[in-house]
């Protein structure tokens, strides 16, 4: 007997049907991403990028100069980065012109802070991965799968589920002083500025020699005028009816700097940026930034 009656089989045929969309709705993040990057690199004819080494998934690209040694964990890499959008090219994020990025080699998968504004940690192991593969003052490029970048859940300006490119650009120092010493010597270059340089690695250049008090140190009470700046000229603070404050309460190139001269003076100097606000930064100032300041020594209480 043929049990095969016609409201059987359309709850067969219906069934067939229910079942092949479930599997079409359920294909993994994995491949879905996997798939849209191996189109991105077809597309852009990207034929230089290779697969991971532990075939996590993503791709990557890196450009290295002729001399020197590979990037090790326990090195220090100062970079810069841009992230964009795979699908549309948007800019999601760029390091600050004015600063630049920098941790530990083994650190470097810890995305986060100043690149993303944001206080969560992201862990990016395709980026520690990548420098490995650099020496100081190389490049690499990265084709990164959503599920391991930002995931479903996006950040910032990311949405969701958005495979990246991304560019890690390293400098050729292994110090974040020297990196700053050859910024001050190049713009001062630039600008045809002739600058004394402080063994505290400050360069200044005194406009007007001061014929007043002498400030005793640290401990004393300053009144200055004073312009600072990051060395593209961008003015990020400045107060010309004058500012008082201890030294103690200023920044260590204010503490070593002004006690040098009388009430008075007025000098510039070109601070590095461990003798600033460091790699932390400070609202619009961004890590590892030099400052250019302008400053009066209107008077001292001592």
């Amino acid at each position: 007997m043929n049990k095969f009656t016609k409201p059987g089989l359309f709850t067969l045929l219906l069934a067939t049907v229910v079942f092949s969309s479930c599997k079409k709705d359920y294909e993994t993040i994995q491949s879905i991403d996997d798939a849209a990057i191996k189109a991105y690199i077809s597309k852009n004819n990207l034929t230089q990028m290779i697969p991971d080494p532990d075939k996590t998934g993503f791709y990557y690209q890196p450009t290295n100069p002729a001399d020197g040694t590979y990037f090790l964990n326990p090195d220090s890499v100062f970079y810069d980065i841009t992230v964009k959008s795979m699908q549309t090219g948007t800019t999601y994020l760029q390091s600050p012109a004015n600063g630049n990025l920098g941790t530990y080699v083994g650190y470097l998968s810890n995305f986060f802070q100043s690149s993303l504004s944001t206080s969560i940690t992201y862990n990016i192991p395709a980026l520690r991965t990548a420098a490995l593969s650099l020496k100081p003052g190389g490049s690499a490029r990265i084709l990164l799968p959503s599920y391991l970048a930002f995931g479903k859940n996006g950040t910032g300006p990311i949405p969701s589920n958005e495979n990246l490119d991304f560019t890690i650009k390293t400098y050729p120092y292994r110090k974040q002083w020297l990196f700053d010493d050859d910024k001050i010597k190049n713009f001062l270059a630039a600008k045809g500025l002739t600058a004394t340089k402080d063994p505290s690695r400050i360069y200044y250049i005194v406009n007007t020699v001061g014929t007043g008090d002498a400030i005793n140190g640290v401990e004393s009470t300053v009144n200055v005028k004073y312009t600072g700046r990051t060395l593209d000229g961008t003015s990020f603070d400045s107060n010309s009816s004058g500012f008082s404050s201890t030294l103690t309460g200023l920044i260590q190139a204010w503490q070593i700097m002004i006690p040098k001269f009388k009430v008075g003076t007025k000098f510039r100097m070109i601070i590095p940026s461990d003798l600033a606000y460091g790699k932390s930064g400070s609202g619009t100032i961004p890590a590892n930034a030099v400052l250019d300041f302008d400053i009066e020594i209107v008077s001292v209480t001592n």
